[in-house]
């Protein structure tokens, strides 16, 4: 029966979210998972959202870029534990380019960002995600 119905679920806790009110057809989801490594401290993803992603993210908001972010941990774990994915929702395609280039100039800027990310960011396990997506956020 295993072999036939190959799914899984997942459950996920969003600590760090925001988004834009309004419905949106044929947005694009850009997702991706990071893995901590063993040695990283305990309020790593904390820590990495407040001080990395939440301040970009909310910019990227700010001026429209996106309509919607999320950082994410599994409630339930199906993955290994210190799993977690940064989803954000861009109009167009050049709203997935903006964003993109976006997430690398905090990293080009701050020359720390890039060693705090590195000490507690296993690469080896990234993985992206892309997805077309109708949402309405109210």
């Amino acid at each position: 029966m295993a072999s036939s119905t190959k799914h899984w679920d997942n459950i996920y806790v969003s600590r760090y979210y925001n988004w834009h009110t309004g419905s949106f057809k044929d947005m694009y989801t850009h997702g991706s998972s990071y893995k901590l490594k063993a040695s990283a401290p305990s309020d790593a993803v904390d820590t990495l959202s407040k001080n990395l992603m939440v301040p970009l993210m909310e910019k990227l908001l700010a001026d429209g870029t996106i309509h919607e972010y999320e950082i994410d941990t599994e409630a339930i774990h199906t993955e290994a534990p210190g799993t977690f994915w940064l989803f954000y929702l861009a109009a167009n395609a050049e709203g997935l380019d903006k964003a993109n280039a976006a997430l690398r100039e905090p990293l080009k800027a701050n020359p720390l960002d890039v060693p705090a990310f590195d000490s507690m960011v296993d690469f080896t396990e990234h993985r992206d995600y892309l997805a077309r997506t109708n949402a309405t956020y109210k």
